[in-house]
């Protein structure tokens, strides 16, 4: 721990809670889409990705409500009124993302296709657009799986990977520990009546389709191959179990017992995942069997931490996680330039799986951020505990090399040259700096 790194820390941990901010209930900013004929308008307690209103030239559109990028951002809110950094007033914005998300239940793509809103696509945008009979298909439960939506609470028209089901497990996780806080800072409360009625009945939806869902093949975390993904499995596996402990205290025995033994199957399933031989978890199982050449993937590495809290089996503590972690160090620090070289102290700038093309297959904020936050929770209760805080330290110290003055955080950064990739502000960049800068302080001991 140094001195520089803490003065950063303090100074990035303002602008990262400021930045994530701007992306919530974003209702100042207008996005026009001309080529789809759309002018979006937020709606209150919707998520935008990114503020920033890029359309792929160069950077991507990303003004969008992400089910997963959203979740890890509202947990990321509770983190900040945890500390202090807000007040009471985001429990407004919890209670706007509870509505928000509720409204989006309502959605039916044959209320769209009834519609003439073809006719305001220009002709170069058309091969783009999903097609009636998939849009037709969207409504009741199959909502939820539609990876994302606009945040108008809209349904995207563009063609898109999907379906995608970590989206409800990681909501019912977020509801989940905004319950814990709420009653630990005694601000519950602030939820009684029918805004905490509106939580929990959202909450068991999302409990529901985790049930119904784990077993069914899927997009991946990233968005490009079906099959079945560690990361969507490992976090039904966390809400199950920790919506089954909840579901216990509300008097709902049945389907506590029943949550709670489909999260040990899941857990089962997931023991599949190691490869010996390999010596790391294969992210992703594709349908068929066949074999992916993204297998070694920091989306593994994601799972533990999202899904930590409901046990100890593939979780920050799992050592076949720390040797996965391993291996992909091992493969960035050949693949990426900006690792060749790297100061005494800084850890390896890490993306996401091999060959990676999307945007030139940088390095990522939230996968570094990710891996410095597997070690300060890893540390927790470990024998080895100053080292492990001391691995997180140099990664973070590489996160700090590679942010620039501005304290501004994109997707990725450059693989050469470390300078700012893909889609700028990211809202879960900054929720994942945040995150991690509550485990390191929760290894250190500090409140």
């Amino acid at each position: 721990m140094t001195s520089a790194l803490d003065s950063w820390i303090e100074q990035e941990h303002r602008i990262a809670a400021e930045g994530m901010r701007r992306s919530i209930s974003a209702v100042g900013i207008v996005k026009s889409r001309a080529g789809f004929g759309q002018v979006i308008r937020p709606q209150r307690g919707s998520v935008i990705a990114s503020p920033v209103l890029g359309a792929y030239d160069p950077d991507p559109d990303y003004f969008f409500h992400w089910y997963r990028d959203s979740a890890l951002v509202m947990d990321a809110l509770r983190l900040l009124f945890e500390d202090q950094t807000l007040g009471a007033e985001v429990v407004e914005d919890l209670d706007d993302f509870v509505h928000f998300s509720r409204t989006l239940q309502q959605l039916d793509g044959r209320r769209l296709v009834a519609t003439d809103w073809r006719q305001h696509v220009t002709a170069e945008f058309e091969r783009h657009l999903r097609s009636d009979a998939e849009l037709a298909e969207i409504r009741d439960e199959r909502v939820a799986a539609d990876t994302r939506v606009n945040p108008d609470a809209t349904l995207d028209i563009s063609k898109w990977a999907r379906p995608q089901n970590d989206g409800p497990p990681l909501r019912a996780l977020t509801l989940l520990r905004w319950l814990q806080t709420l009653e630990r800072s005694k601000q519950a409360t602030s939820l009684d009546g029918e805004r905490r009625a509106a939580l929990e009945a959202l909450l068991r939806d999302d409990l529901v389709f985790t049930q119904r869902h784990w077993r069914t093949p899927c997009f991946d975390i990233w968005e490009e191959e079906n099959g079945q993904h560690y990361y969507t499995l490992r976090v039904a596996a966390a809400a199950l179990a920790q919506g089954g402990e909840w579901l216990a205290t509300q008097g709902d025995r049945g389907s506590a017992r029943d949550y709670q033994t489909d999260a040990e199957s899941i857990l089962q399933r997931l023991d599949q995942f190691w490869l010996p031989a390999e010596g790391y978890y294969r992210s992703r199982v594709l349908e068929g069997g066949a074999r992916s050449a993204k297998e070694l993937d920091m989306a593994v590495v994601l799972a533990a931490v999202h899904a930590d809290g409901s046990s100890t089996r593939h979780s920050v503590h799992d050592p076949r996680q720390h040797a996965t972690l391993s291996k992909l160090e091992q493969l960035f620090e050949r693949e990426y330039p900006i690792n060749h070289h790297r100061p005494m102290g800084h850890g390896v700038a890490l993306g996401r799986y091999p060959d990676d093309r999307y945007y030139s297959g940088n390095a990522w904020y939230l996968t570094t951020l990710c891996a410095a936050e597997l070690c300060f929770r890893a540390s927790i209760g470990s024998g080895e505990a100053q080292q492990l805080r001391a691995r997180g330290d140099a990664f973070l110290e590489t996160v700090r090399a590679f942010t620039p003055p501005s304290g501004e955080m994109s997707e990725q950064f450059d693989r050469s040259t470390g300078a700012q990739r893909s889609a700028r502000q990211l809202a879960w960049s900054y929720a994942a700096f945040i995150s991690c800068l509550a485990a390191r302080r929760l290894a250190s001991g500090q409140s």
